[in-house]
Parts: structure tokens; C-alpha cells; sequence
């Protein structure tokens, strides 16, 4: 159905293209072909020009290489991704999540010093996706007010 909504869509071809590679790598992905997928996401970044559909993309990339437990890679996608879409709560999200983890292993390991400067970090992410995503994002808010890392601001 998608493939025939964007033959008759008056866009560029390449743009076509791209969304087809994107489709394909969502399809990928749920069916749990990370490699099929990033593949697949790789062509369409190739070919797409519009900053928000690139950013999803890379959004979708990160989402497999954190599941992939490659956190740097994922970080870094994520990152790539805000640079061509500052306004995505859920890549800041994300971040956070792998920060908070840091964290709480630091902290495990009587890495005190360490684990605040994660934990840190993870506020720093988290702060910018409530203000993006007021209500949505509860558990994080919750985090935020119960270990002190919360701004007054962040809620209104």
C-alpha cells in the first residue's frame, strides 16, 4: 500500500526511494533483522534530504544499536539524530536511559564520584526531553524530583 502512495506522490524520486529504504528497514526491524534494517536505513539516509525524516531514521538506528548493547554507537546515532532534529524527546530519552545505567554501575561498584557524574548527565538529557514532552515522560520527572536533579522550570 505504502509503495503505491508513493508512486503517485508528486516528490522527487530519490525521496521516494528513500521512504521505500526506510519502510523496508521499519519492516526489518520489527521483524527483528537488525542487519536487514540498518542496511536498509543506510540507503535511505543516502538518499533523503529532509532533516526531520533523517533524523527519524537515525533515531530508528540508535534504537538497534542500543538493543545491540553497542551504547557508544547508539549514543553517537543519537546525538547525529538531534543535530538534524533538536525537538526529539525520545533520542534524549534514550540517552538518559544508557547515562542512568552508567550510573547505577558506577554506583554498584563503590564508584561514587563516577556514578554522579552519570547520573548527572542523564538529568542534564532528561530535563530537555520533559520540557519537550511535558506528562509524557512520568517515571523520568518521578526520577528527577526523587534524586534531587530536578529544575523548578521543568514541569511548566
Amino acid at each position: 500500500m505504502a509503495e503505491m502512495i508513493v508512486k503517485v506522490i508528486p516528490v522527487d524520486e530519490n525521496e521516494k526511494k528513500a521512504y521505500l529504504y526506510y519502510r523496508q528497514g521499519l519492516s526489518a526491524q520489527d521483524c527483528g533483522d537488525y542487519s536487514e534494517a540498518l542496511e536498509c536505513y543506510e540507503e535511505s539516509l543516502k538518499l533523503e534530504m529532509n532533516a526531520a525524516d533523517r533524523s527519524e531514521t537515525l533515531k530508528n538506528m540508535a534504537i538497534i544499536y542500543m538493543s545491540n548493547g553497542d551504547e557508544e554507537l547508539a549514543l553517537e546515532t543519537y546525538q547525529k539524530s538531534l543535530e538534524e532534529n533538536p525537538k526529539q524527546p525520545s533520542c534524549l530519552k534514550n540517552m538518559g536511559l544508557i547515562y542512568e545505567k552508567r550510573g547505577r554501575q558506577a554506583q554498584q561498584a563503590g564508584q561514587i564520584d563516577e556514578s554522579d557524574k552519570w547520573f548527572d548527565q542523564a538529568a542534564e538529557v532528561w530535563t530537555k526531553a520533559v520540557r519537550l514532552y511535558p506528562g509524557g515522560y512520568l517515571d523520568i520527572e518521578n526520577w528527577l524530583k526523587t534524586t534531587g536533579r530536578s529544575n523548578v522550570d521543568v514541569y511548566f
